[in-house]
C-alpha cells in the first residue's frame, strides 16, 4: 500500500480538529481584505407608489408608468461584456398596498420569437424572456426571480448562494404580455404576500436579465462580467423605495388536496389496492420575511420521476429533491457541508429500510417548517416531520428535527450552524423486531466565504455525529476555496470523514477517508467571430484512508471551447488509480467481485459536443473510451431534441456502456433509452410522457402526467405509471393517480 510521507498529514483526531480550526480561522481572515468593486455604481432605480389603479393588461397607459423611473442601457453578458445590448429594453416599477408592479418594453427585430414551450417554468436558455432577480433581504445571497416569455408564459423561482435557482418553487402572481411588430410589452403584478422582506428596509438589490436569442445575447441592466453567471446578485443594482414597502397584514394560504389511487403489484401477485386520501399544506407569514409551512398527510404523487442513469459507481447516486414542501429556503437546510458530506438530505424523510434490508417508502404524517430572515443579517430554519410506523415491515415511526441558522459577516459571507436529529418513536431496546437505532444526531458549523469583489468564494465546515455508544472518529471536516478572475479560475478542495461519522439523514457517499483536490482553469477570449472562450482545465485529486494511505488518485486535463452560436466542444483525458477498500463488481450484475486491497490503474479519453440550443433541432453527444479497473469500457451518450414551437418538445436520451473484463468477471452491455414527450396544448394544460428502458435494472418504465392549472397554483393531475420486464413485456406493477389541489388565500 502506498504511504504519503508528508508530516502535516500525520494527524490524530485531536490534532486534526485543531488543524480544521486553524484552516477555518485562516480562511476567515485571509480573504476579507479585498476591496469592493461594484460593477455599475449608477445602476439605481427609484420606485414610487402609484396614485391610480394599475390594470395588468400589457398596455402601459396608466399615469404611474409615465412618471416612473426607467431602467435601460442594458449591457451584454454573452457573448461579450464590453458592448451594449443590440436591442433596447426599458423597465419601470411602481407599487400599491398589495402588489409590486414591474413593466418592461422589450424591443425586437420582429414578432417571430424563439419560444420553446407554453409550459410554466420554461428553460430560459432556449426561450426568449425577460427576468427580474430581487433580493429583498439585502443580504446579497437569497431572493426571488420572476420571468415572462413573449407569449406570456410565467417562470418563478428562488435563488440562493447568489446564483443557484430552483424553479420548482411555485407561487401566485399575475402578468400580461402584448405583442407588437417591433417589440413586446409586459406587466407583472407580484403580491407582497408572495415575497419575503423587511418592512423597514427601503433598499433592495435588483437586476433585470433578458435572453435575446434572436441576437444571441444575454443582457443585464446592472453589468455582470462574463466570467460570472448573469443572475449573480452580487452585481445587482439598487431599488430605492420612496416609502417603505407596505405591511402585508395576515398572510395565510391553505392548499388542500384530495387524491385517488389505484395500484396493483403484478410481480408479487397482490390484489388491486384502492386508496382515497386527503391532506393539506399551509403557508403562514409569521412576518413579511419569516414563513411557516405546514403539511398534513402530504401526497407527492404528481412529482416527476427521477431520470435514470446507468450505475457503474461504487457509491450511492445523488438525485435532487423535487417535493414542493422542502423547496423554499432549502439552501438553509441542504447546503451545510460539501457535496460528498451533507449532514441533511430531505429525500431521506419518507424512506426507510425494513428488517430484510429493503428500501421502502413510508408515509409522512405531518410536518412543519419555519424559515426565513429575522433581519438583514440573520436567517433561521426549523423543520420537524413525523413518519408513520409499519409493524409488518418492522419499521418504527421516526421524528426528524432540523435546526439551522446563518449569520451574515463581512461583505456577504456567512457563518452557519446546523443540528439534525432522527428519533425513533416508542423505541424499546428489548424489542428485536424493528430495524434501526433509537436516535442519530449531527451538529456542526460552516463558514461560507464570498469576498467583496466576488473573486474569492469558499466554504469550510466541521460536523460531528452522535449515536448510541458510538462517538469515536465520528466527525467530518472539509473546505473549498475558489478564485475567479477574468482570465483564470483556480480551486482547492479537501474533505475528511471519520470512519464512524454517521449522518443517517444526510448524503455521505463514503466514510473513513480524506480527500484533496486541486484545479486550475485558464480562460482565453480569442479575437474571433466564431469562438467566445477557450478554457483548458487541469485537475489532480487524491483520496486516502484515515491513516493517510493513498487509495484513489486522479489526474485529468480537458479543454472546452464555447462558440458564438452557443454550441460547445469538450475534450478530456483522465488517468485513475484505485485501491479498493471493499470487494466490488464493476458491472453491478451480481457477478464475481474484484478483490479488496488490490490496485487498478487506467486511462480514459473523452469528447463531447452540444449543438446550438436555439435551433428547433438540437442535440448533445459525448463518448469516452479507455480502461475500467482491470478491463476496458466504451461509453456513448446522446440526447436529441426537437421542438414544435411552442406546443411540443420531443426528446430522446440514449446511453450505451460496453464493459469488457477478463475471466472470470462478467462482461456487460448496458443500454438506457429515454424518450420524452412534452405537449403544451395551452398555457394551462400540459401533457408529459416519460419512457425509460434500463437494461441494467431490467425495467421498462412509463410515466405519463396530465396537468390542468385551472386557477393560479391550483391543479388537477392525472398520473399513470407502469413498469414492465422488457424481455417479455410482463407487467411488474401499475398505478393510476388522480389528484386535485386548490390554493386558498385566507
Amino acid at each position: 500500500m502506498i504511504k504519503i510521507n508528508y508530516p502535516f498529514l500525520k494527524l490524530s483526531e485531536k490534532n486534526f480538529n485543531r488543524y480544521g480550526l486553524l484552516c477555518f480561522a485562516a480562511l476567515l481572515l485571509s480573504v476579507q481584505s479585498v476591496s469592493a468593486q461594484h460593477s455599475r455604481e449608477d445602476a439605481i432605480i427609484n420606485i414610487k407608489k402609484s396614485g391610480t389603479t394599475i390594470n395588468v393588461d400589457g398596455v402601459l397607459d396608466e399615469e404611474a408608468w409615465q412618471i416612473a423611473d426607467k431602467a435601460g442601457d442594458f449591457y451584454q453578458n454573452f457573448p461579450t461584456d464590453s458592448l451594449p445590448a443590440t436591442a433596447d429594453t426599458e423597465v419601470m416599477l411602481t407599487f400599491d398596498d398589495n402588489y409590486l408592479y414591474i413593466a418592461a418594453v422589450c424591443y425586437a427585430q420582429d414578432d417571430k420569437y424563439i419560444v420553446a414551450s407554453l409550459k410554466r417554468d420554461y428553460v430560459p436558455f432556449n426561450t426568449e424572456s425577460f427576468n427580474v432577480y430581487i433580493d429583498p433581504y439585502n443580504d446579497l445571497t437569497n431572493g426571488f426571480t420572476f420571468g415572462l416569455s413573449p407569449l406570456g408564459i410565467q417562470r418563478e423561482g428562488l435563488f440562493s448562494e447568489r446564483r443557484r435557482v430552483s424553479s420548482d418553487w411555485d407561487n401566485k402572481w399575475f402578468s400580461e404580455v402584448t405583442n407588437y411588430p417591433d417589440k413586446w410589452v409586459l406587466e407583472m403584478a407580484i403580491p407582497f404576500k408572495t415575497l419575503r422582506y423587511s418592512e423597514d428596509n427601503k433598499t433592495w438589490n435588483i437586476n433585470f436579465l433578458r435572453f435575446d436569442l434572436k441576437n444571441n445575447e444575454r443582457t443585464t441592466w446592472a453589468k455582470v462580467p462574463r466570467q460570472f453567471r448573469p443572475n449573480n446578485i452580487l452585481y445587482a443594482g439598487k431599488l430605492l423605495w420612496e416609502s417603505p414597502p407596505p405591511k402585508t397584514g395576515p398572510n395565510i394560504s391553505v392548499i388542500p388536496y384530495v387524491s385517488s389511487r389505484v395500484t396493483k403489484n403484478h410481480e408479487e401477485g397482490e390484489n388491486t389496492d384502492y386508496n382515497l386520501e386527503a391532506g393539506f399544506d399551509a403557508k403562514i407569514g409569521i412576518t413579511p420575511s419569516l414563513n411557516l409551512d405546514l403539511t398534513v398527510n402530504p401526497d407527492f404523487s404528481q412529482v416527476e420521476v427521477d431520470e435514470q442513469v446507468t450505475n457503474l459507481d461504487r457509491f450511492e447516486l445523488f438525485f435532487p429533491e423535487k417535493r414542493q414542501f422542502f423547496l423554499e429556503n432549502s439552501d438553509l437546510f441542504s447546503q451545510a457541508g460539501v457535496p460528498p458530506a451533507r449532514p441533511f438530505f430531505s429525500r431521506r424523510i419518507g424512506i426507510a429500510r425494513d428488517t430484510a434490508d429493503n428500501i421502502v417508502q413510508i408515509p409522512i404524517v405531518f410536518g412543519a417548517r419555519l424559515s426565513g430572515n429575522l433581519d438583514q443579517n440573520w436567517r433561521v430554519g426549523l423543520l420537524n416531520m413525523q413518519t408513520a410506523s409499519d409493524g409488518d415491515l418492522g419499521i418504527l415511526g421516526q421524528n426528524y428535527t432540523v435546526t439551522t441558522f446563518n449569520r451574515r459577516v463581512f461583505s456577504g459571507s456567512t457563518i452557519g450552524g446546523i443540528f439534525v436529529n432522527r428519533q425513533a418513536v416508542n423505541f424499546d431496546d428489548r424489542e428485536a423486531n424493528y430495524e434501526g437505532t433509537k436516535y442519530n444526531r449531527v451538529f456542526g458549523l460552516d463558514y461560507n466565504l464570498v469576498s467583496k469583489n466576488n473573486k474569492w468564494s469558499g466554504d469550510i465546515f466541521y460536523h460531528r455525529s452522535v449515536d448510541p455508544g458510538n462517538n469515536d472518529k465520528s466527525f467530518a471536516h472539509g473546505g473549498f476555496l475558489s478564485y475567479t478572475a477574468r482570465n483564470i479560475r483556480a480551486f482547492w478542495f479537501h474533505n475528511y470523514v471519520g470512519e464512524n461519522y454517521n449522518a443517517e439523514v444526510g448524503f455521505v457517499r463514503r466514510t473513513g477517508f480524506a480527500r484533496g483536490f486541486l484545479g486550475i482553469e485558464p480562460i482565453f477570449f480569442p479575437k474571433s467571430d466564431k469562438i467566445v472562450t477557450i478554457q483548458p482545465e487541469f485537475r489532480t485529486g487524491y483520496t486516502t484512508d484515515i491513516d493517510f494511505n493513498v487509495l484513489d488518485r486522479e489526474y485529468s486535463a480537458e479543454v472546452g471551447i464555447n462558440f458564438t452560436n452557443t454550441s460547445e466542444l469538450q475534450i478530456e483525458v483522465e488517468n485513475n488509480s484505485v485501491i479498493l477498500t471493499d470487494s466490488f463488481d464493476p458491472t453491478n450484475t451480481d457477478g464475481p467481485e474484484l478483490e479488496a486491497g488490490k490496485e487498478y490503474n487506467w486511462t480514459r479519453f473523452g469528447i463531447g459536443y452540444e449543438s446550438d440550443g436555439r435551433k428547433v433541432f438540437n442535440y448533445e453527444l459525448s463518448s469516452s473510451i479507455g480502461g475500467f479497473f482491470n478491463g476496458n469500457r466504451i461509453e456513448f451518450q446522446a440526447q436529441v431534441n426537437y421542438r414544435y414551437q411552442p406546443y411540443g418538445n420531443f426528446s430522446m436520451n440514449f446511453s450505451y456502456n460496453k464493459i469488457d473484463l477478463p475471466e472470470p468477471f462478467n462482461d456487460a452491455d448496458f443500454i438506457l433509452i429515454g424518450p420524452r414527450i412534452d405537449l403544451t396544448f395551452t398555457d394551462k394544460i400540459f401533457f408529459t410522457t416519460f419512457i425509460q428502458y434500463n437494461d441494467q435494472r431490467d425495467n421498462l418504465n412509463i410515466n405519463s402526467r396530465i396537468q390542468w392549472r385551472y386557477k393560479p397554483v391550483s391543479d388537477f393531475f392525472i398520473v399513470y405509471t407502469d413498469n414492465y420486464f422488457p424481455g417479455n413485456f410482463r407487467v411488474k406493477n401499475r398505478a393510476l393517480v388522480l389528484k386535485l389541489s386548490y390554493w386558498l388565500n385566507v
